[in-house]
């Protein structure tokens, strides 16, 4: 279980690496250690044959000859002091020489392989050995020696190195591990420990975890969860109340219904008037009131779930745009907005009406009660057109634009209104209406010389 965790799988890494990085210094570090080997039993070799030319006509008895070599580890001493070698002392070879290795000027790699090849000799064998006099006492001096003694000295040598990599790794491993675990894995633990936390009660700010890591990426982590467990707290509370907001707009909405009908009562008694003005009066009343009870049961609805689905139906856009003009200019007496249609009046779409004519009031309400807040008159247009996938529809207004503040936050509820007392529910709905039809609603431009908004509906 241990190994599983960051701190084990970094101790362990951390030995395998320093592991393998006395590897690659074991390898030449034996080579060098061969290569002193030989170069140490040379130099005894020499003070073996130092010792016999000091003695009168270079003699000496058979015992203490073998006792040079024997201290030398050596077989046979051959040194040239000028043109001629010369053999100073020997012993019998029961063994051919099965290697030469000349040491003076041998290149690294020379050295590595011949240290490599030594190691895997498995059997008794002589070598003879090649190199330079020191203190310029000849040209040249030559021994033979057995092997396996050097090879046991590597392997001896080698088995060192290993274990003292081996502690060092074992001790770098620890003072990482406890390194890691204090600056990494304590702040790694109280981010996860505040998440789970977090987790329990999210509506909760005070467990919104508050940045401390020195570390600049898990200060950046924990700075990005403090902003995101912000806006989910900030999200949750407005969630809350808009629940409970919908709650009490389902209870107003069933009363307000049941109070529009018996007012439709009443409108179907005027349009039966005879009075001119009433009978051309009644007709819109009665159609305004139909729609108000409509809006209360889907507003019901809403609060149960969500929007209604589309009731697709084919209607000509002229006669919705005209219901929404007539409607408006009942709202503006002075009649201070124009609002004019730029299409075909024979232009049809598939979709539902009563859906369609709240999205499009929508935005031409908005335009509107912003023009004459702002500049007392203007001009609304609306346009459309029909593309290879679908049909196109516009909402333009010749208005002061929408503030960047409004456009960061468009289209969510109670966010984005640029009106005073507006609630800023009005593009919300409208572009959950238009998604319901498989469409997109989006602010096309704003500018100080207008306004366009722009709706897509996918046609068959």
């Amino acid at each position: 279980m241990f190994f599983r965790t960051l701190s084990g799988r970094f101790l362990i890494l951390t030995i395998i690496f320093v592991m393998l990085a006395e590897v690659v210094i074991f390898v030449p570090s034996v080579a060098r250690f061969r290569q002193d080997y030989l170069q140490q039993h040379l130099e005894l070799a020499q003070l073996a044959s130092l010792a016999l030319l000091a003695t009168p006509d270079d003699m000496v008895t058979p015992e203490l000859s073998d006792e040079l070599l024997k201290n030398a580890e050596v077989l046979n001493i051959v040194l040239r002091r000028n043109e001629r070698r010369e053999l100073i002392l020997s012993s019998p070879l029961n063994e051919p020489v099965m290697e030469s290795y000349d040491l003076r000027g041998a290149s690294t790699y020379r050295l590595i392989a011949d240290a490599m090849s030594t190691l895997f000799i498995n059997h008794e064998e002589v070598i003879r050995v090649i190199g330079r006099p020191v203190k310029g006492a000849g040209l040249e001096i030559e021994i033979t020696l057995k092997v396996m003694p050097l090879r046991a000295a590597m392997l001896t040598y080698g088995r060192n190195i290993f274990l003292l990599s081996l502690l060092i790794s074992l001790i770098s491993s620890a003072m990482l591990f406890v390194a890691v675990r204090f600056s990494i894995v304590r702040p790694i633990r109280r981010l996860v420990g505040n998440m789970m936390d977090y987790q329990q009660a999210p509506e909760d700010a005070t467990r919104v975890i508050t940045p401390q890591s020195r570390v600049v990426e898990l200060r950046g982590a924990e700075e990005t969860l403090h902003d995101l467990q912000t806006q989910l707290t900030a999200n949750l509370k407005q969630k809350e109340r808009l629940a409970r907001l919908g709650e009490a707009v389902a209870k107003i909405s069933h009363d307000l219904r049941n109070i529009l009908t018996t007012t439709q009562l009443l409108a179907d008694r005027i349009e039966a008037s005879e009075d001119p003005t009433v009978a051309r009066v009644a007709p819109k009343l009665v159609t305004s009131v139909n729609r108000a009870i409509n809006l209360c049961e889907q507003t019901l609805t809403f609060g149960k779930a969500e929007e209604a689905a589309p009731r697709p139906e084919r209607f000509r856009l002229a006669d919705l745009v005209d219901e929404i003009i007539d409607s408006e200019n009942l709202r503006d007496e002075a009649n201070a907005v124009k609002i004019r249609c730029e299409f075909d009046p024979d232009f049809a779409l598939e979709a539902d009406r009563e859906q369609m004519f709240r999205v499009v009031i929508n935005l031409v309400r908005n335009a509107r009660q912003a023009m004459v807040a702002t500049q007392g008159a203007g001009e609304i247009c609306v346009r459309a057109a029909r593309t290879p996938s679908g049909v196109e529809i516009k909402v333009c207004d010749t208005g002061p634009g929408l503030p960047k503040a409004a456009r960061e936050k468009l289209f969510q509820p109670f966010q984005g209104s640029v009106r005073k007392g507006g609630t800023g529910l009005g593009l919300a709905i409208a572009a959950e209406l238009v998604r319901g039809h498989g469409g997109t609603l989006e602010l096309a431009e704003t500018s100080e010389s207008g306004t366009c908004f722009r709706i897509y509906l996918p046609q068959k």
